[in-house]
């Protein structure tokens, strides 16, 4: 196994040549992870806490909205300081370990949120939702460090696509595990299937749905094993008491000089903006469902089903892309496919389709939002998959370390963006349909920062 330096990269004079297990084992943290954001941030949790925990859907939306944007601005703030006192000491593994922890203890605490709960119960939910987002980023901003060194940048794509890919599965698998085992309707009592929920859990309580955060934690803490016993950690370069002060000095250096580098820092600045409008439109699109459409945590489920399924194949489908078409058209392709998502979702409510009239109890609506999702899952996934091979394109070869920094601190510089900026307009026009429409400009915005970035495929 070839050894790698403090940046996570393989040594000089050598060539990636990490064991199939330790491919396999960094692949397994996106499995690990992507049920937090399907299960809470998408398609489980956060709307039950929109219609059921909040006073009503609308201040839920904003609620959640401002907590995100919570998260996001921590995020923003620690994640360079964090990056560059790592990169300065080595090892990824310890912060991934610690973030996780912290992710997982937060995250089953949301079990504990009942429906119609006080305000100190309802703060707390949000509080350790907040916890949780930010344990969760934190250890994917170390687990994407160490990706340049597990292969040659031929493979990158496919490893990326691949990892999503994987991800996707594993959220779609717990997914339908609640769906049929888990998640029942107040009413019939019976889960998608029929089913009396296992485990005792009460329909009335909605305890099905709240269920989602102690399977996100033990699902977690399972399967990111793993990657602590097979994939190879850069070696230890030094003591984090010297790595603050030499991290951040060379941090503010990054700092300073990244717009000489007229590509690279023009794709920071659009991946900046496009993931946060993709994260805000996976934030916010199960919470638009329920309030704006009258969706069941069932028919919220199906819908997610659906998109992790076409999330699995916009993965794959971008690595192969990848050294086909170059990952610049992949990446460019698929805001524009998430740009027509966003519009069909604005144009969409329970009496309309594209902005047309449609009679009172037509199916139309559903039908419309469904497909929107198909759409976001395949080209949100790809354009997850395909993003970070392109920022490889972006640096030397030496300096992909702080490359990967750079892009982790542009992730979340902007994060609380989208969702302070959906809660701000939907509390302004007291409206879920109005408070949707700035994901559809960060995307367009993100789209057009584009244009002056080079790919090498």
């Amino acid at each position: 196994m070839t050894a790698l330096d403090v940046d996570g990269k393989p040594a000089a004079g050598s060539q990636p040549a990490v064991s199939r297990k330790g491919i396999l084992g960094w692949m397994f943290f996106d499995w690990a992870q992507q049920p937090f954001h399907t299960l809470i941030i998408t398609f489980v949790f956060a709307p039950y806490f929109a219609a059921h925990v909040a006073p009503n859907p609308v201040e839920g939306q904003a609620l959640w909205g401002f907590a995100a944007g919570i998260g996001g601005f921590v995020i923003a703030l620690l994640s360079p300081v964090l990056g560059a006192i790592s990169d300065a000491t080595g090892p990824r593994k310890p912060w991934i370990f610690g973030f996780t922890v912290i992710s997982v203890v937060a995250v089953f605490m949301l079990w504990f949120v009942p429906p119609d709960a006080s305000p100190a119960m309802m703060y707390f939910g949000l509080a350790a939702f907040t916890a949780a987002l930010i344990g969760v980023e934190f250890a994917a901003v170390f687990n994407n460090a160490m990706m340049p060194g597990l292969v040659d940048r031929e493979k990158l794509g496919g490893l990326s696509g691949n990892a999503w890919a994987l991800g996707y599965a594993g959220g779609l698998i717990c997914l339908i595990a609640m769906l049929v085992l888990m998640v029942a309707s107040p009413e019939s009592g019976k889960t998608l299937v029929g089913l009396t929920p296992i485990l005792g859990l009460d329909p009335a309580t909605l305890e099905g749905d709240r269920a989602s955060g102690p399977l996100t934690a033990v699902w977690n803490l399972i399967f990111v094993i793993p990657l602590f016993f097979y994939t190879p950690d850069a070696a230890r370069r030094e003591r984090v008491a010297g790595a603050i002060t030499r991290g951040l000095r060379e941090l503010w250096h990054t700092l300073r000089n990244i717009s000489k580098e007229r590509s690279l820092f023009a794709f920071l600045m659009s991946s900046m903006i496009y993931r946060d409008a993709l994260n805000g439109l996976y934030t916010f699109g199960g919470i638009y469902a329920v309030g704006v459409l009258g969706w069941s945590t069932i028919q919220l489920g199906v819908f997610g089903i659906l998109a992790s399924v076409t999330g699995i194949l916009g993965c794959i489908v971008a690595g192969w892309a990848d050294t086909r078409i170059g990952t610049k058209r992949v990446v460019v392709t698929m805001i524009i496919g998430l740009i027509i998502a966003s519009a069909m979702i604005i144009s969409t409510s329970d009496t309309q389709v594209l902005f047309m009239s449609v009679p009172e109890g037509s199916s139309a609506p559903d039908i419309m939002f469904y497909l929107a999702g198909a759409l976001i899952g395949a080209a949100g996934g790809a354009l997850q998959a395909s993003s970070r091979p392109l920022l490889v394109d972006q640096a030397e070869p030496e300096r992909m370390g702080e490359a990967f920094g750079l892009y982790a601190l542009s992730g979340r510089a902007t994060a609380f963006i989208a969702p302070w900026s959906i809660g701000i307009v939907t509390v302004a026009f007291n409206s879920q349909r109005i408070g949707i429409t700035p994901i559809l400009v960060l995307f367009v915005i993100g789209m057009l920062l584009l244009i002056p970035v080079r790919s090498r495929t």
